[in-house]
């Protein structure tokens, strides 16, 4: 669980609005009923990987290494750009040889630089909990695995926060404009400025 910060902000005040709101709302309530997930198995061919985000309309996966029964990181896109770019024009490694490497492969060869241990949140943490793991670890995707049962639910993202917001009820933000897209990305800012001032001015506990 991520470390809380007690902010300094008056309970009525227009930010202390937004701070309850997303304290008040778990990951969950904003994975929607029905949503398209894809898994990858780190032993699929890339190539088949690539078609199969492509055929989904998804730009990144989740990765699954079925030796240690657990997600290891995402694949994405750009993660396809990268490697592409960085061989495009390499003598040593012919483009038919990439597409049949493993992913597996591709995470030991060629994405050692952008590999990190992957950055989940349960979906009972906060909304507050993900904004702050997104602006921490500097991620643009957050995904959702119960830690009991150990599946991947949904991937959050900054726009996918943003958009739960613009489709809440504004009753309960108390802010008559909330659907004003302009309005939406004033508070969404406002949120990620308020932390970033959180964690630049106070360091977690040992």
């Amino acid at each position: 669980m991520l470390e809380k910060f007690e902010l300094e902000e008056e309970e009525d005040s227009e930010s202390g609005v937004y701070m309850r709101f997303m304290r008040s709302h778990k990951c969950y309530d904003i994975v929607p009923t029905s949503s398209k997930l894809v898994v990858f198995d780190t032993t699929l061919q890339v190539k088949k990987a690539f078609f199969a985000l492509v055929a989904n309309g998804v730009r990144a996966a989740p990765l699954w290494e079925s030796k240690k029964q657990s997600f290891v990181g995402m694949l994405t896109i750009t993660d396809f750009i990268n490697i592409l770019h960085r061989y495009y024009k390499s003598p040593m490694v012919q483009i038919y040889e990439l597409e049949e490497h493993k992913i597996e492969t591709w995470r030991e060869l060629y994405l050692q630089e952008t590999f990190k241990p992957l950055v989940n949140i349960s979906p009972d943490a906060s909304l507050f909990d993900a904004v702050y793991s997104l602006i921490k670890n500097k991620i643009h995707r957050l995904p959702v695995i119960d830690p009991i049962s150990g599946n991947a639910l949904y991937i959050l993202t900054h726009k996918r926060i943003l958009k739960f917001l613009q489709l809440f009820d504004s009753h309960d933000l108390n802010i008559d404009e909330l659907f004003d897209l302009n309005i939406l990305f004033l508070l969404i800012v406002h949120l990620f400025l308020i932390i970033i001032r959180c964690l630049i001015c106070q360091s977690p506990p040992s």
